[in-house]
């Protein structure tokens, strides 16, 4: 099965279909799935607009609302899910998944699905820990703070995702897991992106929480964006027994949609040939989702979760075959996704702009129909009856001295918030930047007409000649020999030596390699900017 996978997709929707269009006729045989890892931007109106986590300069329409409407349809099937930058009060629609348009899939806070026997599943946001213990209180009309924290992890949806014990085959997360960096070509990294050596050096780039969930779930491969650079590493996984072969992950981040920018990968996936050419849920998930609602928390008090401290009395919440086959029962063993995508709000009008279109908190049927059928609750309708009941709704409460901590342990699991850190990455919109009058360094170099995604008009022309932005991988996506250098010693595995793969291949044999010509320039002369729009239409690196 061939699988792209997408950076930060910043709603550029039709300049990646015209990707993969171009990318089909470069390797005959059609991609079977997109993966987009996060800053989606599922954008279907002006309202939708003021719910994004962005200074007002930067919030653009782009071409979501043309697949919402109808007017266009995904080419192929489409999951993602969410970044820091999204129409955040549409995703909060759908806060177990859900259709946001005509094949078009969200994965949700956190969500685990089946397609031809492939397991996928990621979990949405960025890592805070000022807000990783708190419930999901937040909901639309958002004020300067729950606009942003609206997109963090939170520790409910980490610890959902830990009950699972089946093999995971790909995971998605925004944000890198932390120390991931160590598995790859860190040289190399820190010369592209010499920012984030601070926090490399001191082991705090990244998030702690998607950390955890690869050292729990091991998954065969692992996609991940927000830093707006392609890294590749390879992370070998300690057996826990010596009956047990260990495993490996395959991680890969990419950048943002842009021309002559590494934001498109195309790999060969192996895939069930027996199983549904359909979306299906995933039965462990759905079970473990039952077994967890109870757990629903829909203020902003800190509290943690159970655990096996003598103070709960319970804390395994993962699926047994009985559970399991209970909820077959409930799904008279059909575990097909129903399309019931449903139009919930009005679509942009470019012809009718309606600046002063009200903001509504609404309940997504998608929603109703699957807590309906599961028996779990819709986070949605809690928390308007919490707004009702307590005025909760939109506000940050002043609730340190009342935060719930059953555990006795510190503030935050995580002592170290990454928002914290000093290194700065130009590459990324400062939330900010309207007020603060800090300037960023950017590059005189300019290459201003340089086109967007457009087919070669000589078919047997050198594809990186004309777009440099599709990669296509064997089947075992492959580490250059110099990716593991500066591994840390003492770290799972010897990232410092050749691997094999499952059918033999050695994984650091062949080097990944841009298939452009073009190469950055060492030495650029710099000036001061105001930060760039990361959605113009140029690369990043012209000046604006």
């Amino acid at each position: 099965m061939r699988v792209a996978v997408a950076g930060c997709c910043h709603g550029e929707l039709d300049k990646i279909y015209e990707t993969l269009a171009l990318a089909e006729r470069r390797v005959p045989g059609p991609i079977d799935l997109l993966l987009c890892c996060g800053d989606f931007q599922a954008v279907r109106n002006e309202a939708d607009l003021r719910c994004m986590a962005v200074p007002p300069k930067y919030r653009h329409m782009q071409t979501f609302y043309r697949y919402y409407s109808g007017e266009k349809k995904a080419p192929v099937l489409t999951i993602f899910i969410g970044g820091n930058h999204e129409a955040s009060n549409h995703l909060q629609e759908l806060p177990y998944g859900g259709w946001v348009a005509p094949n078009i899939y969200y994965l949700g806070l956190a969500g685990v699905v089946k397609y031809r026997g492939v397991r996928i599943g990621g979990i949405s946001g960025i890592f805070k820990s000022h807000d990783y213990r708190k419930g999901h209180f937040e909901c639309p009309p958002y004020n300067p703070a729950t606009i942003r924290s609206i997109y963090h992890v939170r520790n409910i949806e980490v610890y959902k995702l830990k009950q699972l014990k089946q093999p995971m085959d790909i995971f998605l997360s925004h944000d890198w897991p932390r120390s991931i960096y160590h598995y790859g070509n860190k040289k190399q990294l820190l010369k592209t992106k010499s920012f984030f050596r601070q926090e490399v050096e001191n082991n705090t780039l990244g998030s702690p929480a998607a950390s955890e969930l690869l050292e729990h779930l091991k998954p065969t491969y692992w996609f991940s964006a927000h830093l707006h650079v392609k890294f590749a590493a390879l992370m070998q996984h300690q057996a826990k027994d010596k009956e047990q072969t260990a495993k490996a992950t395959k991680f890969l981040a990419l950048d943002k949609c842009l021309p002559h920018r590494d934001f498109l990968q195309v790999i060969e996936i192996e895939h069930d040939p027996s199983a549904p050419e359909y979306l299906e849920y995933d039965i462990e998930w759905l079970t473990v989702l039952r077994a967890t609602d109870d757990l629903i928390n829909v203020t902003g008090r800190l509290w943690n979760m159970p655990e096996n401290n003598g103070l709960h009395t319970r804390w395994d919440y993962s699926a047994t075959e009985e559970a399991m086959n209970k909820v077959l029962e409930i799904l008279n063993h059909d575990l097909k996704v129903p399309c019931n995508f449903s139009i919930t709000a009005a679509c942009y009008d470019p012809s009718k702009p309606q600046t002063q279109m009200q903001l509504v908190h609404r309940i997504n049927p998608q929603t109703t129909e699957f807590c309906a059928q599961l028996g779990i609750t819709d986070i949605n309708v809690r928390l308007q009856k919490a707004k009702e009941e307590h005025h909760l709704c939109g506000e940050y409460e002043e609730q340190d001295d009342l935060e719930s901590n059953d555990s006795g342990e510190d503030r935050s699991e995580y002592n170290t918030d990454t928002s914290a850190l000093s290194s700065i990455n130009p590459d990324e919109i400062m939330l900010d930047e309207e007020e603060e009058d800090e300037d960023s360094i950017v590059s005189t170099h300019s290459d201003m007409n340089t086109p967007s995604v457009e087919p070669s008009s000589d078919p047997a022309s050198d594809f990186s000649t004309s777009f440099s932005d599709v990669r296509i991988l064997p089947a075992s996506m492959t580490v250059s020999s110099d990716d593991t250098l500066g591994s840390p010693d003492g770290r799972e595995g010897k990232p410092g030596e050749a691997r094999e793969s499952e059918d033999g291949k050695d994984l650091t044999e062949l080097p990944l390699k841009r298939l452009s010509d073009e190469h950055e320039p060492e030495q650029r002369k710099k000036i001061k900017r105001r930060n760039q729009a990361i959605y113009a239409a140029v690369d990043d690196d012209d000046a604006a």
